[in-house]
This record gives structure tokens, C-alpha cells and sequence, in this order.
């Protein structure tokens, strides 16, 4: 990992300015038919209006398949105005990898637009359980008008596993890995072009977030990415990569996870974990001054459940 940073950082900062420009209106292609919108670098502020997450949509012969729906009904918007410049085709289903604001609340102007949602079951249930209280922190971080018109839509078809979804002369396998960055992540790989939406699973050059994550199968699941024949991985943040790259979260995880066992095993309290858990190699990612504090709370408190379930 260290040496990868040294060698291509010149090349990480190309890729972002390559896609950077195009991303807020353009749709980027990675392959035949298959197109991303690359989001924002940085933090949810009112600079960016919240757009930082990936997401794409595959072109068939006969329709198109959405992937993820963006943070706001006016993103939406935005989006399928994108998505028909390339073309005129049907919408056919949406599918969102997870539940966080950044993907699923472009889905009204979608569904307006005729698109059919399909999620997880696992990501409906976060849904309702929490995303109208995330709508309104949006609002209140974005702006009212920033948010006009975006409503919470949790899909009606769910998926509770991974299944093949046929797309006119396209088969789009959805990949559930099982409880990995959230309960209900769904993976799309276009199998005609080995492209792969990971979702939240995989991060290009930011800090993931382990806040609803399951860390042993988040793991497993990137190890085994690696064993598939991908062509090209589109991660929930930064710039389409190599699948060779998706190593880079696994790292990030694992050293997260090295720092704090070093600590709580030497009886470092709770904040003197979260100052003191440091992961070199990933300082300059997005989110490493906050999210990773967070990550360090978070895998301190789990090893302290363990400890605690385990005496009784």
C-alpha cells in the first residue's frame, strides 16, 4: 500500500482532475454502454450540495438500468437529464447499493421518470428506520432549496440475496456479500463488460465509514473481489479503478483495525484510542481527520462489547 501511495500519487491526482470537470452534469463512459457520474471530493457541504457519492446507469438494447440516485430530488433531475444526453431509451430499474443519503434521495425525480426502485431488504429496513431523521439533516446542512421536492421513496421490490436481473441483451448480477459496510449492500456487475458498482463496499481515495458495517465480512468480501474476473470497479467515492485497487480499502480496514487492538490491548482508554489510532498510510484520504476518529470509536467500543459478552 505505502509504496503504491509513493509511486502513483502524480497519477491518483490525473485521475481525479480527468473525471473531476465532467462529473457534476456529464456522464463518464467506462465501457461499452455502461456510464458513470463521478461525485464530489470532500465532505456533504453546501459548496458541493451533497453530491460526493457515485453512481451509473448500463445501456442495453432495450432499456436502461439506474445504479444509485444521487443526495436530492434536484440531483435526480440532473442525472437523467445526463443519462438521456447518451440516450432515449427506457428506464428499467433503479437499484440502490445501500442506505445512505448520498444514493437514495435522487430517487423520487427517478421514479417520477417511470424508473422501478429495487434494494435490499436489509437496506429498507435502514430506510425506515432512519432516513426521514437524515432528510431533515440534509435540509438543514444543505439549504431548503438545495432539498425542494426530495422525498424518502424505500423501494416495494426487494432482493433478500444476490440474483441475476436480465436488461434487454445485458445480465446485471446484483452481489449481496452479505452484512459488509451496511446490512443490505448490493454489488452490480455488468457481466458483458466486467464493470462492477461495489457500492459501499469500496472507496477510491476516502476514508469508509464503518458506522454500519460488520468488519469480519466487510474483509471477507473484499478478498474475494479479488478473485473475480472484474475489468473495472466503479467504488462509492473517487475515480473508476482498476480492480487491483480495490486492496487499497482492504488495507485501510485492516490497518484501522491493527491500530485500535494495538491500543485496547495495551488498556488505552476510549479517547486516547480515538487521538491515538493512526494509520499512516491513509492520512491523506478524505475523511481521515473525522470519519477515521469515528472508525477508531466505533471498533474500540465493538472490542469492548466482545470483551464485555464474552466474561458473562
Amino acid at each position: 500500500m505505502a509504496t503504491w501511495l509513493a509511486n502513483g500519487f502524480a497519477a491518483c491526482l490525473l485521475l481525479f482532475a480527468s473525471f473531476g470537470e465532467a462529473a457534476a452534469t456529464d456522464a463518464v463512459r467506462v465501457a461499452e454502454g455502461v456510464y458513470v457520474f463521478v461525485g464530489a471530493a470532500g465532505e456533504i457541504s453546501p459548496e458541493n450540495l451533497g453530491r460526493i457519492g457515485n453512481s451509473g446507469f448500463i445501456v442495453s438494447d432495450t432499456e436502461v438500468t439506474l445504479i444509485d440516485s444521487g443526495v436530492s430530488h434536484a440531483h435526480g433531475l440532473e442525472l437523467l437529464a445526463a443519462v438521456r444526453r447518451v440516450t432515449d431509451k427506457p428506464l428499467g430499474r433503479l437499484i440502490l447499493t445501500h442506505a445512505v443519503q448520498e444514493f437514495i434521495y435522487g430517487t423520487s425525480a427517478y421514479v417520477d421518470a417511470g424508473a422501478r426502485p429495487l434494494c435490499h431488504a436489509g437496506s429498507a429496513t435502514l430506510m425506515r428506520s432512519r432516513c426521514e431523521h437524515c432528510l431533515q439533516n440534509l435540509r438543514t446542512a444543505l439549504g431548503e432549496p438545495a432539498m425542494a421536492g426530495t422525498r424518502l421513496i424505500v423501494p416495494d421490490d426487494l432482493v433478500d440475496g444476490s440474483t441475476d436481473l436480465r436488461s434487454g441483451d445485458r445480465i446485471i448480477e446484483l452481489i449481496h456479500p452479505g452484512w459488509a459496510s451496511t446490512p443490505g449492500d448490493l454489488m452490480v456487475l455488468d457481466r458483458r463488460s466486467g464493470v462492477l458498482f461495489a457500492g459501499g463496499v469500496v472507496t477510491n481515495g476516502r476514508i469508509p465509514e464503518l458506522r454500519d458495517g460488520q468488519l469480519d465480512t466487510w474483509l471477507e468480501t473484499l478478498q474475494s473481489l479479488g478473485q473475480r474476473p472484474l475489468n473495472r470497479v466503479i467504488p462509492g467515492y473517487g475515480p473508476p479503478m482498476p480492480p487491483e485497487r480495490v486492496a487499497d480499502t482492504l488495507d485501510y480496514l485492516r490497518a484501522l483495525d491493527a491500530a485500535v487492538q494495538q491500543m485496547y490491548a495495551a488498556s488505552a482508554s476510549l479517547m486516547e484510542t480515538i487521538e491515538g489510532a493512526d494509520a499512516p498510510a491513509f492520512r491523506g484520504w478524505t475523511g481521515y481527520d473525522s470519519i477515521h476518529r469515528r472508525n477508531a470509536q466505533l471498533r474500540y467500543l465493538q472490542l469492548e462489547t466482545k470483551e464485555l459478552d464474552s466474561s458473562r
